[in-house]
């Protein structure tokens, strides 16, 4: 048995997700910085290593029309930096967006802590690859 972690990586924060391990559920896990990205690299392969992680899911920010531009080109060359798992690219558009209305209803405050958010949408991109499953 092993979990799925999901990460939403952004060009300052990285949102870690972990699902359970008969892979129905997406939990938040943590936010990690995103430079140093050797330091961050080595945070994301602890907390896989440390949690019986076999693949990682990337969101990766695809244009409404379908396209990928620069910050998905930035996403892909940072996930190949992680080694030793598979790597599954899930297309995140408007997680942000859906995560931010996630945590409005639950009535968290997330202005002054955006790692929240970042938390929140790698939930989101998890629980919609795993719904696929």
């Amino acid at each position: 048995m092993y979990k799925v972690m999901c990460l939403d990586v952004g060009t300052k924060r990285i949102g870690v997700a972990l699902s359970d391990y008969l892979l129905i559920i997406a939990s938040g896990h943590s936010v990690i910085d995103r430079v140093p990205e050797d330091k961050a690299i080595e945070t994301i392969l602890n907390i896989a290593k440390e949690n019986n992680v076999k693949k990682i899911v990337v969101g990766l920010p695809v244009n409404m029309d379908g396209t990928e531009g620069s910050q998905a080109e930035d996403c892909k060359n940072f996930a190949s930096k992680i080694k030793n798992y598979e790597i599954i690219f899930e297309d995140e558009r408007l997680t942000s967006h859906q995560a931010e209305e996630n945590l409005r209803s639950k009535k968290i405050d997330f202005k002054k802590n955006k790692g929240l958010v970042d938390i929140e949408s790698a939930c989101i991109i998890l629980e919609q690859y795993l719904a696929r499953k």
